[in-house]
């Protein structure tokens, strides 16, 4: 990422390359065209980022502190109100996902076109294992700590495979893909985060104990 101190148009470059990796991956974007949707000079980015993977790296990197933050926090807290039994799986995975949520819904479009671009990234054998581990792995292993002490006695690989469905859950919702709302004849839109959300935490909390208590 590039060192040069941010700018109005070093921002509205990456709010550009954000919407546009969002709608089209990273392969389905040139920098040609994150420069136009911009209203710069191709140069411009350029100058700012270098070549489009440095641009596709800054804009990933962009808000991930913002959020591990506003996960650690909430983690935090939950772990402070607990008391002595600390806190329960429901609330460890509440912490996880709310501030997802929040972040969708404060009404900044940026937020709606990062997490779908963390859906793209998290699901891509490719950009997977280069771009996820490396920002959001520390904060993860502290949520897994956390459920490791709400359930004692389970297995790692048990704990390691609920998390992945829990991933996997979490990367459809944050892709909006509409899919559900076809498939429920819109009893159910993918744009309704919290009804998501809402259900999400019990079936997984509910999922984790099934798998976990077994070990």
């Amino acid at each position: 990422m590039s060192e040069k101190p941010a700018s109005p148009k070093s921002e509205k470059i990456l709010d550009a390359a954000e919407k546009l990796f969002a709608l089209h991956g990273y392969d389905g974007v040139t920098l040609r065209q994150i420069a136009t949707t911009a209203g710069v000079d191709v140069a411009l980015a350029n100058y700012h980022f270098g070549r489009k993977l440095a641009l596709f790296s800054a804009v990933f990197e962009r808000r991930a502190a913002h959020l591990n933050e506003a996960r650690r926090s909430a983690l935090r807290a939950c772990q402070a109100n607990a008391g002595e039994g600390g806190p329960s799986v429901e609330q460890i995975i509440e912490a996880f996902l709310r501030p997802l949520e929040l972040a969708q819904e404060t009404g900044d479009a940026g937020w709606q076109h990062y997490l779908a671009l963390v859906a793209y990234i998290n699901n891509s054998p490719y950009w997977g294992q280069r771009m996820m581990s490396r920002l959001f792995d520390e904060l993860v292993l502290e949520f897994i700590d956390a459920l490791r002490q709400a359930l004692p006695g389970a297995a790692d690989r048990d704990l390691f495979w609920c998390y992945h469905n829990l991933s996997g859950a979490l990367t459809l919702t944050l892709a909006q893909t509409g899919r559900i709302d076809t498939l429920s004849q819109g009893k159910c839109l993918s744009s309704d985060l919290q009804a998501a959300y809402d259900r999400m935490i019990p079936f997984m909390a509910a999922g984790f104990r099934e798998v976990c208590m077994k070990s």
